[in-house]
C-alpha cells in the first residue's frame, strides 16, 4: 500500500468519534467532555428526557459520569420539570 493510500484512510480514533458525533449533540451543547458524552450515549441516553428512564443511582454508576455531570444533569432536568425513575 502506498503512503497516499494510507494517509487517505480514516484512523480508528476518527471513526469512533464520527459515530458519536451524530448522536451526542445534546450533551455537547450542555458542555460535557467526550468521555461523559460517550458514556451517556453508550447507556442509550441521547436526550435530557431520556434520563427519566434511569434512577439517580444508576446514573451515578455509569462510568464516565462524575459528580459534576450529575449536578448539571439534575439542573437540566429541573429546568424541564423531568424527574428520575424511582430506585428499585
Amino acid at each position: 500500500m502506498s503512503m497516499k493510500e494510507k494517509s487517505s484512510r480514516p484512523s480508528k480514533v476518527s471513526q469512533g468519534l464520527t459515530s458519536y458525533d451524530s448522536v451526542d449533540g445534546v450533551w455537547k451543547e450542555i458542555g460535557f467532555a467526550p468521555p461523559a458524552r460517550h458514556a451517556l450515549v453508550d447507556a442509550k441516553l441521547l436526550t435530557v428526557s431520556d434520563l427519566r428512564k434511569v434512577s439517580l443511582d444508576k446514573l451515578k454508576a455509569i462510568p464516565g459520569i462524575g459528580p459534576n455531570e450529575v449536578r448539571i444533569l439534575v439542573s437540566e432536568m429541573k429546568k424541564r420539570d423531568i424527574s428520575f425513575r424511582n430506585s428499585k
